[in-house]
């Protein structure tokens, strides 16, 4: 395994600056959150690039800006807009190869929202899956409450029906912030779990940085080897959940620590 961050930590602050910052923090392993369409075209992607390179800096996936609009834009019932959704999504999937990174994060549909059956996402996804997998770079389905993809029989099921065309990213926040066990929601994952999104946490406070809080940082190690995970784990925490930016850096080492990397 090996830990990191997402740029997404210091958001609203530009991509870019997020992470000039984390790299001179010490952190070598990214997530990058685009956040305009600009973001997503050559000349930027090639600056990020450019900068990951000098401090020998490696990029794991991509989080699309879009993902509140996926009910949308790729789960709606129209659908010459679906198949819109799909080519922009495209665009992440190269923008994520680009950098060198194998996944992009996809968040989904609203729990309740629309007329898909479960079956019929999981063939949306499945599409996206394999369009996507030419590019070099894959969504991942990330656990996100108040979404279909909150509940591990949800997930289960995607897993079982889409076999090797799907890849799942486990947010340990958004496990608590649904009610699941994070037991339960890498459980249902199995096998195809390609991506971790870490935080700490306190009673009250769901989404604090690692090191911060009581979360057993040990026995989430411990959970991800039973399971042969061998990933990335990325600190992804809301920009209220710390004080400083040099917060990041102290939680770096508490991270490196606990999982020896």
């Amino acid at each position: 395994m090996q830990t990191g961050i997402s740029t997404a930590c210091l958001y609203p602050m530009e991509t870019e600056k997020s992470l000039e910052i984390l790299l001179e923090q010490g952190y070598r392993c990214f997530e990058v959150f685009l956040n305009s369409a600009r973001e997503m075209e050559k000349p930027f992607l090639r600056e990020l690039k450019a900068m990951g390179s000098c401090y020998g800096a490696s990029f794991v996936s991509v989080h699309p800006f879009t993902a509140a609009m996926e009910s949308m834009l790729l789960f709606g019932d129209y659908p010459r807009r679906t198949e819109e959704g799909m080519d922009f999504y495209l665009r992440y999937a190269e923008a994520a190869a680009y950098l060198g990174a194998g996944y992009f994060v996809v968040h989904g549909q609203m729990e309740g929202h629309g007329k898909l059956s479960d079956q019929e996402y999981w063939e949306r996804f499945g599409n996206l899956y394999r369009r996507a997998a030419g590019t070099g770079a894959r969504p991942a389905q990330e656990n996100v409450r108040r979404l279909k993809s909150a509940r591990p029989a949800f997930l289960q099921g995607m897993r079982s029906y889409l076999g090797e065309d799907c890849a799942f990213v486990l947010d340990v926040k958004q496990c608590r912030l649904s009610g699941f066990s994070i037991e339960d929601v890498a459980g249902a994952m199995g096998d195809r779990l390609c991506h971790v999104h870490l935080s700490g946490c306190r009673e009250g406070e769901a989404c604090l940085l690692p090191g911060a809080g009581d979360f057993d940082l040990a026995g989430f190690r411990r959970l991800l080897e039973r399971a042969g995970y061998q990933g990335a784990v990325v600190t992804e925490v809301y920009r209220s959940g710390f004080g400083e930016p040099g917060e990041l850096e102290k939680s770096r080492a508490v991270l490196e620590k606990a999982f020896g990397c």
